[in-house]
């Protein structure tokens, strides 16, 4: 069993640097080098051509439109644009790519020397260094057949889909977050919310992390003090959700907190992250830089973006997430903490498009923030992941609006919605939820209520205003919660 340090412990014994590698698919029509579909999903190894599979005499020619896409990230991240910078072939066994190596770029990058200020859940401002953002192309997915958990160990026999191979990628590279203390989980993930929320602001991808079109590799290390060199670094690979971020962070604190105070030493390599219980397991030594023989590819010229059109792009930035928020917030009328809490279960989305729909903000925090927020955390899932649109959950609130239904039922409503039974209407018509308007069913319910509660009734016609409520519950349990409560004080009022 893997031994662990109490997290608290451990980043009082230890100070934790991160390292951040986020790969983001383009959105571009076609791949990078070629002019195989770039589209999620279909029949396996159809979306492909010859330069897809490296056949040989097949030659890539670079996409324009994943080099724009290129420079729109590096200039949102406040990065310098190379004039120069070239392709190279990374070499590496790559099995999900069929010749056997990658084309990317190592040391002449479409964009270098950034930084990205990241909001904390209590406001605070961490900047984060970018060291790069280069060009590179995506491996295709192996599929291994016969083992207990899917991984290559154990399996009868592996399968492999070309389909995504050479899909433009942008990758960026963090230089070493230091400074984090306790909170380098949380700098971790909201830097990649932060990030995903550009891509999605500047239209060069879908940026839906549960495809895998976001996704990160977790660089953890551990060192006595700031004053100290960097410790030996984890690399754990491929994590796709913030939440399953901040968890590897905490984790790998805890695990090689947990090593070093014990006089072990942390081995340099690759861990994989199991979603089902927040923890990882070793993968392979990691390689160094020198041990992929970076050599510039010889098939392709190099690319010079003119200046012109780089500030082209610059001027047709679109508005950034955190201005966007700023406007929002006030629009809106939220607090400073109301948009805050919005903005940490990556809400800002969903509270946006419920308001285009119709609701309220005030109509649509209340759902996103409360019920639906609460049922997300038990599921141990996003928000976003839920099974309601914002369209539903306006169709629900004009309900409530219309008088159609109350908070009770509507919550009733909702849980239907959530368990695929229907849009809000089917579900009210389904579990006949609508609210008792009929005031002759109200006035038996209200008199029986009286009748049995005259102290009650005594009490309110001595001034006692808020006994009303002791009627109210009554009547409320005798129409299964489905009376008008509004309705129900006016008739009670009516008969004392």
């Amino acid at each position: 069993m893997t031994k662990l340090m109490k997290y608290q412990d451990a980043v009082k014994q230890f100070d934790p640097v991160l390292g951040l590698e986020v790969h983001v698919e383009l959105g571009t029509k076609t791949k990078m080098f070629d002019a195989a579909p770039n589209v999620f999903g279909g029949e396996p190894n159809t979306n492909i051509t010859e330069v897809s599979l490296g056949l040989p005499g097949s030659l890539p020619v670079v996409n324009h439109t994943a080099v724009e896409y290129a420079i729109k990230i590096g200039l949102a991240l406040n990065c310098q644009i190379a004039q120069h910078c070239r392709f190279a072939r990374k070499n590496y066994f790559y099995p999900d790519l069929a010749k056997a190596y990658q084309t990317s770029q190592s040391d002449e990058p479409i964009a270098f020397d950034g930084y990205l200020d990241v909001e904390l859940e209590d406001g605070e401002i961490f900047r984060v260094q970018i060291e790069r953002a280069h060009m590179e192309e995506d491996a295709g997915k192996n599929t291994h057949v016969g083992g207990a958990d899917g991984r290559i160990q154990g399996a009868d026999y592996s399968l492999v889909d070309y389909n995504r191979a050479g899909v433009p990628l942008v990758e960026i590279v963090t230089r070493p977050i230091e400074g984090a203390g306790e909170r380098a989980p949380e700098v971790a993930a909201r830097y990649v919310q932060t990030l995903r929320d550009i891509f999605r602001a500047l239209d060069v991808s879908e940026a839906r992390m549960e495809r895998g079109n976001v996704r990160a590799d977790v660089n953890v290390s551990l060192r006595e003090s700031p004053d100290a060199p960097l410790g030996t670094r984890t690399e754990t690979k491929n994590v796709n959700s913030f939440r399953a971020i901040e968890k590897a962070v905490r984790y790998e604190i805890s695990r090689q907190a947990a090593r070093l105070s014990s006089g072990e030493r942390v081995i340099q390599e690759t861990r994989h992250y199991h979603a089902e219980d927040g923890t990882t397991s070793a993968g392979r030594e990691k390689s160094d830089a020198e041990d992929y023989r970076y050599f510039p590819e010889p098939d392709l010229v190099p690319v010079a973006p003119p200046r012109q059109w780089v500030e082209q792009l610059r001027e047709g930035l679109p508005e950034l997430p955190a201005v966007r928020r700023r406007r929002l917030r006030e629009e809106w009328g939220f607090t400073e903490m109301e948009m805050r809490d919005v903005v940490s279960a990556d809400a800002v989305d969903l509270i946006e498009e419920t308001v285009a729909e119709g609701t309220t903000p005030a109509a649509a925090r209340k759902w996103w923030m409360g019920s639906l927020s609460r049922t997300a955390k038990e599921a141990d899932v996003e928000l976003s992941e839920l099974a309601v649109t914002p369209k539903q959950l306006a169709q629900l609130q004009a309900l409530v609006d219309d008088g159609s239904l109350n908070d009770k039922l509507a919550r009733q409503a909702l849980e239907g919605v959530l368990a695929g039974e229907g849009s809000p209407a089917e579900v009210v018509q389904k579990r006949g939820l609508k609210v008792v308007s009929d005031d002759g069913a109200l006035i038996e319910a209200v008199e029986q209520a009286m009748d049995a509660n005259p102290d009650v009734v005594e009490k309110i016609r001595g001034g006692k205003m808020a006994a009303v409520g002791a009627l109210i519950g009554p009547v409320m349990k005798a129409t299964r919660g489905q009376a008008d409560a509004g309705r129900v004080r006016e008739l009670i009022m009516e008969r004392i």
